[in-house]
């Protein structure tokens, strides 16, 4: 004797159905879903993958042992590794602060009653939109060492007596590149501090300016606290842009000369890809995360703070 089971009734179904799309939470889950799934897919699976791989010895080629964590203590022996470190670390910090005064100034600027304002404002939008690859090759051009623009016009103007070897020594390389990611990453921080400046009410400065408080200590006690919260997550967005930078040194010096402009990213590529040692390249990678995530829980815990969103001081 075969026993059926029966489907459910019409009805309920139709109600399991019309209680989803009333409720908030499941209809919102039900909207995240696909964004889950692609971040499951392109985001937590090669994660997932890098530290795998950080712990094996792979290679192109071969799939590899797990050799637990002999890529991380050898990389904690090899100079040229904490020299990537160094060489991350100091590039994002100056580029960083760079980006960050000069881009606040920029929107202050461009928050004024300028004639072609908005002229302008799409103007410095350009570095930003121009591929990382071209601005590159033209800063590649600019440092070029017979031919460069910028030594022209010093030994026009005698001021120097030969051509300066941009890309050639080691400190003149990094604050070339340095100088490049500045020149591509402020236009990201002067506009989106220049949003933050368009919700500030225009009558807290008249108010102030009543009141005879000068330019300066508007800035310092208006402008300034109420534009934090939204400086703390441009600055975050622009160091994490910045730390994990590949294209632009790539292109210029792929990581030269004598290492002096390897970042830990490049140095990830060189060793996994070129190198063929994919185990290593991921330990590399891998060493990565805990700057970002210092990075990150900065800004969240940070925004969190009642008197840091309301402008004031902990």
């Amino acid at each position: 004797m075969s026993v059926s089971t029966a489907s459910p009734p019409r009805a309920a179904r139709a109600s399991f159905f019309e209680r989803l799309s009333q409720s908030r939470n499941g209809l919102g889950l039900l909207f995240m879903l696909p964004a889950a799934v692609f971040l499951l897919c392109f985001l937590t699976y090669p994660l997932a993958l890098g530290i795998w791989l950080g712990f094996t010895d792979t290679s192109i080629g071969r799939p590899g042992v797990f050799i637990g964590l002999e890529n991380y203590a050898y990389l904690m022996e090899d100079r040229v590794f904490w020299l990537s470190v160094f060489n991350t670390v100091f590039y994002t910090t100056i580029a960083s602060i760079l980006k960050f005064g000069l881009g606040l100034w920029l929107a202050v600027i461009l928050n004024e009653n300028l004639p072609f304002k908005n002229f302008f404002r799409a103007i410095i939008l350009l570095p930003w939109v121009v591929p990382t690859v071209l601005s590159a090759l033209a800063f590649w051009w600019i440092y070029d060492a017979q031919f460069s623009i910028i030594s022209w016009l010093l030994m026009k103007a005698g001021l120097i007596s030969a051509p300066i070897n941009f890309l050639g020594d080691p400190w003149n390389a990094r604050f070339s590149v340095i100088a490049a990611n500045v020149w591509r990453g402020i236009p990201f921080v002067a506009i989106s501090l220049l949003a933050g400046l368009q919700t500030i009410p225009v009558s807290l400065h008249e108010a102030a300016a009543l009141d005879g408080a000068t330019s300066w200590q508007r800035f310092r006690r208006i402008t300034l606290p109420l534009l934090t919260p939204i400086i703390a997550v441009v600055m975050t967005f622009s160091v994490l842009f910045t730390f994990t930078d590949f294209q632009l040194i790539y292109v210029l010096t792929k990581g030269g000369p004598v290492n002096a402009t390897h970042l830990m990213a490049t140095l990830s590529f060189q060793r996994g890809i070129p190198g063929g040692s994919l185990g290593e390249g991921a330990a590399i990678a891998v060493a990565m995360v805990p700057f970002l995530l210092a990075a990150i829980l900065f800004s969240f815990f940070g925004l969190q703070r009642r008197k840091w969103q309301q402008g004031g001081s902990d």
